[in-house]
């Protein structure tokens, strides 16, 4: 034999010990897929230092969708590659399904994977099938036993078709679709998902969505998605997770991040409402979203307290029946710009 095969065979002789541990462990007792605890990361020293992360703690239960969110150089990535061991904290600890990585690193990484932005997540010159097989072998798993997995992976993602073809001939969306699927190619338990839509159209998008969503529900898979697509976030995620300047500033379902936003804007619909009455609530009122529809018109108008009651003399004295007013529920990325206090770059269709 080689020392090039014999170097592989004990490299998946260890990979494999390494899962057989992990799972020994989490048999033991359920416990969270990951443990952060005030982990600290500084580059540089003196004036010219940065402080990437400050002493972040944070839990992932196993079998939940966190999603973290945070401007650019909010300590994301930093945080990320501190938890999968790429960079070294300076301080605080990191648990994987309940192993300090500082005490047995190959158990702790045995069934994590993740796709980082901007790095080459695959190799190019092997086809797409060839990538899910190699990818699956280096986590000690034998790729014939996961055909079937990879199968599933290639339909589900729209690779089928290409499953032959090396990536190297693929369009930037599907790159990162063979990305994706390498990554779940050997049945990883923890995911770290860093911008994982980044140049997908939007069905190849919502064919994302729908697998992690999957994943998830029907095979436990725990997964960290890093994601500047507000949809995504919301789509999937169980818990959100804000941070800014290194460290986190909320922590919380989706749901209840927009039920504790204040919001002083109402919607009100009517079919009596025309570009007059428009102009006319313009000039008393801050006026949002204006839509019309099926002959009726909805406006979004801030005005609390005092302000509601102006608002409704106004629309009577133009003789407007109002059909239906509700109070307006803020957006996700209102509350990332009320929290981190980032004022630029936020749109309907995500952060940029």
């Amino acid at each position: 034999m080689s020392q090039r095969g014999a170097t592989r065979e004990q490299t998946d002789t260890e990979h494999a010990g390494d899962r057989e541990v992990a799972a020994d462990s989490r048999a033991a007792g359920s416990v969270p897929a990951l443990e952060v605890e005030s982990v600290t990361k500084q580059f540089g020293s003196g004036e010219d230092g940065v402080l990437a992360v400050d002493g972040v703690s944070l839990t992932v239960e196993s079998g939940s969708v966190v999603g973290l969110l945070g401007p650019n150089g909010a300590g994301k990535t930093t945080f990320i590659k501190c938890a999968l061991g790429i960079v070294v904290p300076d301080g605080g600890s990191v648990r994987l399904f309940g192993t300090d990585v500082t005490e047995g690193r190959g158990a702790a990484y045995a069934d994590v994977d993740a796709m980082l932005e901007g790095a080459r997540n695959d190799y190019w010159r092997l086809t797409v099938r060839e990538n899910l097989r190699y990818f699956a072998t280096i986590h000690g798993v034998d790729p014939d036993s996961v055909a079937g997995r990879h199968d599933r992976l290639l339909e589900r993602f729209d690779l089928a078709e290409r499953a032959d073809t090396p990536v190297r001939d693929l369009s930037r969306g599907m790159k990162q679709k063979v990305s994706l699927a390498s990554v779940l190619a050997g049945g990883a338990d923890l995911v770290f998902l860093d911008e994982p839509t980044l140049g997908l159209d939007i069905e190849s998008s919502r064919t994302l969505r729908r697998e992690l969503r999957r994943l998830a529900r029907e095979e436990g898979l725990t997964i960290v998605v890093s994601s500047h697509d507000m949809g995504v976030i919301e789509d999937i995620c169980d818990r959100v997770v804000m941070m800014a300047d290194g460290d986190v500033v909320a922590d919380d379902t989706v749901g209840a991040l927009l039920s504790g936003a204040e919001t002083d804007a109402v919607r009100v619909e009517s079919a009596d409402i025309d570009n007059t009455v428009v102009r006319t609530l313009r000039e008393r009122f801050e006026v949002g979203r204006v839509e019309s529809r099926d002959g009726r018109t909805r406006v979004e108008v801030t005005a609390a307290g005092d302000r509601l009651y102006d608002l409704m003399d106004t629309l009577r004295a133009a003789d407007v029946t109002v059909e239906d007013i509700r109070t307006v529920q803020p957006e996700l990325e209102e509350v990332f710009v009320d929290l981190t206090g980032m004022e630029s770059g936020v749109d309907t269709r995500g952060l940029r």
